[in-house]
């Protein structure tokens, strides 16, 4: 279980969370929803080591995950897949995927079942990833993220810019993971594209948790998404 508790992050100065507390367990999809500068990336990004916590602590099982340095903590087993894809354009997309499985030592085994989650870029290894389309790179940075074969799985804005039918193969892998075992933190604004497979919906305002959820029941036109999404 990856579980934060009252942390306060930011960058330098700046004080962007604000006791801070939620947890997602094996299996479970938590999506994080809330207006842009609300404190969500940042919240990810904290999990990772790349906005500095000053408060709280962040456990994944038996493991301090605060204060590692972050290159170290992936190796925990987090896999990220930032807002903007973050490939590294220069590389195919072979090599993109073996910048993962070298995170935790994985092989062969691990690459192949996650081409089959991807037949496509099966199809592309030996492509430039700059050269993909956008959601073929969004499913490469999905891949090289699973490469590590995480227990847990940090997607910011995964569905930004994509056309349906890959909204629709983020939803079946996000699927397929919770099916597996693999707890699911999910930051996303477009409500209809991913709340029919989140368990947990937790709402942030100006840095701070507002309202924790379940999402079975709610509908996108509810009160509460225009209460602490909408414009």
């Amino acid at each position: 279980m990856l579980e934060i508790s009252g942390i306060d992050a930011g960058y330098g100065n700046v004080r962007v969370l604000r006791g801070v507390s939620l947890a997602v367990a094996p299996g479970e999809v938590l999506c994080v929803m809330g207006r842009n500068g609300a404190g969500k990336s940042t919240l990810l990004k904290a999990v990772l080591g790349l906005a500095r916590v000053t408060a709280g602590s962040i456990r994944l099982g038996e493991t301090e995950l605060t204060g590692l340095p972050a290159h170290r903590i992936p190796r925990a087993g987090l896999g990220y897949v930032p807002q903007g894809r973050r490939l590294f354009a220069e590389l195919t997309v072979a090599e993109n995927l073996e910048i993962g499985l070298m995170t935790r030592r994985k092989g062969a085994a691990t690459r192949d079942r996650v081409l089959d989650l991807f037949p496509r870029l099966r199809e592309r290894l030996g492509q430039i990833s700059g050269t993909l389309s956008g959601g073929e790179q969004q499913m490469l940075a999905t891949a090289r993220a699973l490469c590590l074969e995480p227990s847990v799985l940090l997607l910011d804005e995964p569905t930004e810019g994509l056309q349906p039918s890959m909204i629709a193969l983020i939803r079946e892998t996000v699927t397929r993971l919770r099916a597996e075992g693999v707890a699911v933190v999910l930051v996303e604004q477009r409500i209809e594209a991913v709340l029919s497979i989140a368990d947990r919906v937790a709402f942030l305002v100006n840095g701070e948790v507002a309202e924790v959820l379940p999402a079975a029941g709610l509908d996108p036109r509810a009160e509460v998404f225009a209460r602490w999404v909408g414009v």
